[in-house]
């Protein structure tokens, strides 16, 4: 059955909340948005740990493990391995429309790419994050999906409105029809950076009314300055800055380091931190 849903077991330690429901099987784990789900047409997911889909660089030295755990997790959505599309990320904003002609891990022409966007049934779009911010977009009307990379430098550069503008520009989609679902990520809570990428962020959003409201600004014992950036709520504000409805904005609520010993966090883990896909297919 298509995006299978388990039992939920109040017993077990889950991600689960009013937004996204934890599947455990015996060959995968991850988690699917709720409200997602209600459309058949859509397979989804986002993985947990144990199950490592490696960086760029990590992903040659461990292809057949990585291979088998897209076989698992494909094998558990029903969805096909073979029709699998990757693109090779580098925190850029460039975004790709792709059809059968870009299927595979790492496709030349999708070196430096960060989202990818589809409107073909079958391809299986398939990005990975570490504390970076998943944006998955479905548009219902038009039947158009996308799957974009939005670390610090994506939202900087503002990938979220180059996603939206792609759409409606190559698909004809309206803004208001489309939902964006915003995966397990880095929260203000653990997202301290210094007053280097401070600035970076103050000078890329300094026409945000309420950015200062964003960040907090603490000393630490050594009389050090931090900052804490709340990366979500800007995504949010682009979002709905750029006509998305706020009741078609969901959050998974799940901060990858509060949560580490469930999700791949490089803040948490550093060099050992492995990597979650997440897919999206139309059916």
């Amino acid at each position: 059955m298509k995006n299978m849903i388990v039992k939920e077991d109040v017993k077990m330690q889950d991600l689960s909340n009013e937004n996204i429901i934890h599947i455990k099987n015996e060959k995968m784990e991850y988690l699917q948005f709720r409200r997602l789900l209600q459309y058949k047409e859509v397979t989804h997911a986002i993985t947990l740990k144990p199950f490592n889909f490696c960086s760029n660089v990590e992903y040659e030295a461990n292809k057949d493990k990585v291979e088998n755990n897209y076989k698992d997790l494909c094998n558990c959505l029903q969805i096909d391995k073979n029709k699998i599309i990757r693109a090779k990320q580098t925190h850029t904003d460039i975004i790709k429309c792709v059809t059968q002609d870009e299927i595979g891990i790492f496709p030349n022409k999708l070196d430096d790419v960060d989202g990818l966007i589809t409107n073909e049934r079958g391809l299986v779009l398939s990005l990975v994050f570490a504390d970076c911010i998943p944006l998955i977009f479905y548009d219902p009307i038009k039947k158009v999906i996308a799957n974009v990379h939005s670390g610090w430098k994506g939202t900087v550069q503002k990938i979220a409105d180059k996603a939206i503008e792609k759409m409606i520009n190559s698909y004809n989609c309206y803004a208001k029809d489309i939902l964006c679902f915003i995966g397990p990520s880095i929260g203000k809570c653990h997202f301290e950076v210094e007053e280097d990428v401070f600035v970076i962020f103050k000078e890329a959003f300094k026409k945000m009314e309420c950015f200062n409201e964003m960040v907090e600004k603490k000393k630490t014992k050594n009389g050090e300055v931090k900052y804490y950036i709340d990366t979500i709520a800007i995504n949010r504000i682009l979002l709905e800055k750029n006509g998305l409805l706020p009741e078609n904005i969901i959050e998974s609520n799940i901060c990858t380091v509060c949560n580490s010993n469930y999700t791949h966090s490089f803040r948490a883990d550093q060099n050992n931190s492995g990597r979650a896909t997440c897919i999206i297919s139309l059916n």
